[in-house]
């Protein structure tokens, strides 16, 4: 992937492809991009974050809002809640009711 041919009366740096970029960056972040190699408890990819966050957005589009900022900050304390349970191999209703009983510290032991 060499760097694309252009006049020499041109300034600056050359342009360089889309490919060539790719390459150069997985280049320079060689370690972080192959961590999941050495470290089997590193994810392959960043899809639970994604996942996390697309329970809010279905939310909003079933309901089409909130109603007050009160009630979605409660709802988002409750789905953090139950995905930091889910991480830590806890099942979600055991978590919940742990949580009402008085026991919400379960997920961090």
């Amino acid at each position: 992937n060499p760097l694309p041919e252009t006049p020499a009366k041109k300034r600056g740096r050359k342009k360089k492809s889309k490919v060539l970029n790719l390459i150069c960056r997985l280049d320079n972040y060689k370690e972080s991009v192959c961590l999941f190699i050495k470290n089997l408890r590193v994810p392959f990819d960043n899809n639970q974050a994604e996942r996390d966050l697309r329970m809010v957005k279905v939310k909003t589009k079933v309901s089409g809002c909130f109603r007050s900022e009160e009630g979605a900050q409660e709802y988002l304390t409750i789905m953090s809640y139950i995905g930091s349970a889910r991480k830590h191999g806890i099942n979600a209703f055991t978590a919940i009711r742990e949580a009402l009983n008085g026991n919400s510290d379960i997920i961090f032991n």
